[in-house]
């Protein structure tokens, strides 16, 4: 676990490799509960509520809730930047997390893990206008405001 704490900035021995796991974990454990708590929800809005669910402000809530920052091992440079504090790097600690639970147990137990993490958001979260991803907004914006025009990412 302590490697899931250690931004690359305190060590070459570091969490960015269980962050890319865990990443991918939290992806297939939130697809999964989606997927059978919503049977009558089609793909376009459960992959929306996924992306609400796993991004990096929700998984940066989590790590305050979890107040994970005081446990960040960081470069001098990120401490006097107030790096325990980022976003970025505390949604990424969670991934790393989930990576190291993973390692250390099976997919069963971090499943029932992150399940527990997100039970009231996956018990409010509910198909929607209120998962709208930001390209598709501003894609929504241009297209009332400006033109018909198509906007190419």
């Amino acid at each position: 676990m302590q490697q899931a704490l250690t931004h690359r900035s305190a060590s070459s021995k570091h969490n960015e490799r269980l962050e890319f796991l865990g990443d991918s974990i939290l992806s297939y454990v939130i697809a999964n509960a989606l997927y059978h708590r919503f049977p009558r929800v089609d793909e376009g809005d459960m992959s929306r509520m996924r992306a609400t669910l796993v991004r990096g402000n929700t998984l940066a809530e989590l790590a305050r809730e979890f107040e994970l920052g005081e446990c960040l091992r960081l470069g001098p440079g990120e401490l006097k930047s107030g790096g325990f504090r980022r976003e970025s790097i505390l949604a990424d600690t969670v991934e790393a997390l989930i990576g190291g639970v993973f390692l250390d147990s099976d997919i069963q137990t971090v499943e029932k893990l992150i399940l527990n993490w997100y039970q009231t958001r996956l018990d409010e979260i509910s198909p929607g206008d209120k998962q709208k991803d930001p390209k598709r907004a501003c894609k929504n914006i241009c297209r009332v405001a400006i033109c018909r025009c198509r906007l190419i990412w």
